[in-house]
């Protein structure tokens, strides 16, 4: 189990994935961590004035019955910048070693290849001793895998020892956050075993190696505490140090142990490990109190001990973690394919028919867009307030006559009501937004004024049709503006939208490069398409503004009886209230002008009998207005009702005209020719189309980047699912 562990630990496959099972050695500086896994390894370590360990070593030892050898390898999960690598890489650093004696000075040298990141690796194998470093820390690590007849099952990653001051040391407040954070990220882990080293010779309570440990393992069931340095404990101060033994301060799941390891000196003499294994075994049995602990705790004493112990937690951890580590990478694995299947198709083989049928499907939910959709936010549903708007400034520009003579008042003249046959029409809106002071009254008098002046060789009583066609184009002359302005919001509208599918279209294609050329054609093309339309508005436009032209003389003339009866009620009410009031009475029309008074209202009944005595029978109540004496402002009341009556043909026609032109020219235009438009603008069909569609075809950086390390990443947890099925996991 441990050897699959280790497989899955190496670079290229889940490492950075899955949270798997291992030990990390952490401890302050001057600890005696470094001393802890010599002993355990049987190797020595790089010694030097400051900080020996500047980047985490990985030692993987394995029992094996061939003679001892040491393989060095670095691992590198960062570049040369400090940047994550997407993938890490292993590099093998030298040769095997088989002499121990010649780790100590590889080690040193690896160390100093990984602190300089910009040199080639290979330089540091064969250069001088001279200590230099680009940086003081690293993530990439150092690896060495180590076999032997007497060496135990084990694996741990040996990290920098915490820093509590830089004052002395030449470095800088930046080295301690980074040496933290660097431990920080491995005991963080749920499945770290954490190898707390504290030195006996300093206050428990000062060393922050212990801090950090409980802030990321508070109930202390993954740290195993180690004690170093006993032989340095001031004399009388032992009995301090047994409480932890004892598990009865700061109490840990798998206790306390306690360790002798040999100092600088005897190294420095020659002292083998056997030696110094059998030293530590002679402390613990003669000197107390260590020795006079019960049986039960001497098991916590002793390197021996201690490893056993860590072969134990280690195989029991990764029992119970396999079964775990399976599901975690199965559900990675779906992560992982359900994010390479939501990004866009990798790029086609064939370049010329990958654009072809780009483009082609483009073109064909460009007309699916055109056509429209049956969505709140679709093309045509977003263009048809600015119709209605366009429908409601038309309707607006109707002229305001009022059939009564102008009153000189101060403030602005009271509204005149609009028909209430209007009302009955189909799509009839007041119009609410607007500004009363955008129309202008225009009274019966000035009516009257305008057709006198306008009189030239006609007989009295008649006027020339001049005076009607000088109102219509005042109100036909407004009606530019709101097209122009609909054919604009149509064009921005239209813009969006196209714009919103060339992206989905083709974004994840030529490097951005196709959808940039595309936008630059449509955008083109439609600029095109909307000049076009902006002239047919414009003829539109001149058409009803150069001549009066109907063929639908019955509409026009139920409108102008319509208006002359309505205007012509409204000026008898205004004259005769008393009259009017009474014929209302009697039968009420279909206009609502009412007189109030206090007074007792005529007897229609009567009117009528009295005139059917005198040989006048047959009228009706309505025929009574006919008795009264005749309104000069009859010919105006003319002029009024033919051009109120010409409005409404005039108007119903250009609401429905303008939108249809751009609706045909603009929107459905772009339609036109789309194909024909891009082939050409993008240059598919010419000498160079091949090499020009190879370019555009090809996927974008960032597409192309995440694809690649996706599916790097689904390799290496495939291949660590199939590791763990081979071993019957």
């Amino acid at each position: 189990m441990l050897d699959l562990v280790n497989r899955l630990q190496t670079p290229g496959l889940v490492q950075i994935d899955i949270d798997l099972p291992q030990i990390a050695v952490i401890g302050s500086q001057s600890a005696g961590k470094s001393s802890l896994i010599e002993s355990i390894s049987g190797i020595t370590l790089p010694r030097a004035a400051g900080t020996c360990t500047r980047c985490p070593t990985e030692c993987r030892l394995s029992h094996s019955d061939t003679p001892w050898k040491c393989t060095v390898e670095l691992r590198f999960i960062t570049d040369k910048s400090g940047q994550t690598l997407g993938q890490p890489r292993t590099e093998a650093f030298g040769d095997p070693i088989f002499d121990k004696s010649e780790v100590e000075d590889r080690i040193r040298r690896a160390q100093r290849a990984i602190l300089n990141p910009s040199k080639p690796t290979r330089e540091f194998l064969d250069e001088g001793d001279e200590e230099s470093a680009e940086i003081s820390f690293s993530t990439n690590y150092i690896s060495l895998q180590i076999s032997g007849p007497e060496i135990a099952d084990l694996s741990f990653v040996d990290l920098p020892g915490l820093i509590a001051s830089v004052s002395s040391r030449g470095g800088n407040e930046r080295d301690i956050v980074m040496v933290e954070s660097l431990v920080t990220s491995y005991i963080s882990k749920p499945s770290c075993v954490i190898l707390l080293t504290v030195a006996c010779e300093t206050d428990f309570e000062n060393q922050g190696a212990h801090h950090l440990t409980k802030k990321h393992d508070p109930e202390g069931k993954r740290t195993i505490g180690v004690l170093t340095k006993p032989d340095r404990i001031p004399r009388g101060d032992e009995e301090s140090w047994l409480p932890l033994i004892r598990n009865e301060q700061e109490t840990l799941e798998n206790n306390w142990y306690c360790v002798k390891q040999p100092s600088s000196q005897d190294l420095k003499q020659g002292i083998t490990w056997e030696q110094a294994r059998a030293r530590e075994n002679d402390f613990f049995s003669l000197t107390p109190p260590w020795s006079e602990l019960d049986p039960m705790y001497q098991k916590y004493l002793k390197t021996s001990n201690l490893v056993d112990r860590l072969s134990s937690i280690l195989s029991d951890l990764i029992s119970k973690r396999l079964p775990q580590i399976q599901i975690e990478l199965e559900n990675a694995i779906q992560k992982t394919q359900d994010a390479l299947q939501q990004l866009p198709k990798p790029p086609s083989s064939d370049p010329i028919g990958e654009i072809a049928s780009l483009l082609h499907n483009f073109v064909g939910d460009l007309h699916v867009l055109l056509e429209g959709v049956p969505r709140a936010d679709g093309l045509l549903q977003t263009i048809r307030p600015a119709q209605a708007r366009f429908r409601r400034d038309i309707r607006g520009t109707a002229p305001d006559f009022r059939p009564f003579e102008l009153e000189i008042t101060e403030g602005p003249q009271p509204t005149f009501p609009d028909p209430p046959f209007l009302s009955n029409e189909d799509g009839y809106e007041a119009i609410e937004d607007q500004d009363p002071q955008e129309k202008v009254p225009i009274f019966i008098d000035q009516v009257l004024d305008r057709a006198l002046a306008a009189r030239t060789r006609e007989l009295p009583g008649h006027y020339p049709f001049v005076v009607q066609k000088s109102f219509i184009a005042e109100f036909t002359a407004k009606w530019a503006s709101p097209a122009q302005v609909l054919c604009r919001v149509v064009h921005t509208t239209l813009l969006q939208h196209v714009k919103a599918l060339i992206s989905l279209h083709f974004s994840s294609f030529g490097q951005g490069g196709l959808e940039q050329r595309v936008t630059i054609l449509v955008q083109d093309y439609i600029k095109q398409r909307a000049a076009a339309t902006q002239a047919l508005i414009s003829k539109l436009i001149l058409l009803e503004e150069g001549g009066l032209l109907t063929l639908n003389e019955h509409y026009l003339a139920d409108y102008k009886d319509k208006f002359l009866s309505y205007y012509k009620g409204a000026r008898e009410t205004a004259q005769n209230p008393v009259l009017a009031a009474a014929i209302q009475a009697y039968r009420p029309n279909q206009f609502t002008f009412t007189y109030r008074s206090k007074n007792r209202l005529p007897d229609i009944t009567q009117v009528l009998s009295g005139l059917a005595s005198i040989g006048l029978s047959g009228i009706d109540a309505k025929d009574l207005v006919k008795l009264l004496a005749p309104d000069r402002m009859d010919p105006a009341l003319n002029i009024m009702s033919d051009v109120r009556a010409y409005f409404q043909v005039a108007y119903k026609r250009i609401a429905d005209n303008i939108p249809l032109a751009i609706d045909h020219e603009l929107v459905r235009g772009v339609g036109h020719d789309m194909l024909p438009t891009l082939y050409t603008g993008l240059g598919i069909n010419s000498p160079e189309g091949g090499r020009i569609c190879r370019e555009l075809a090809q996927e974008s950086p960032s597409v192309a980047g995440k694809r690649e390390e996706l599916l790097k990443r689904l390799e290496r947890l495939e291949t660590a699912s199939h590791e763990l099925l081979r071993v019957g996991i």
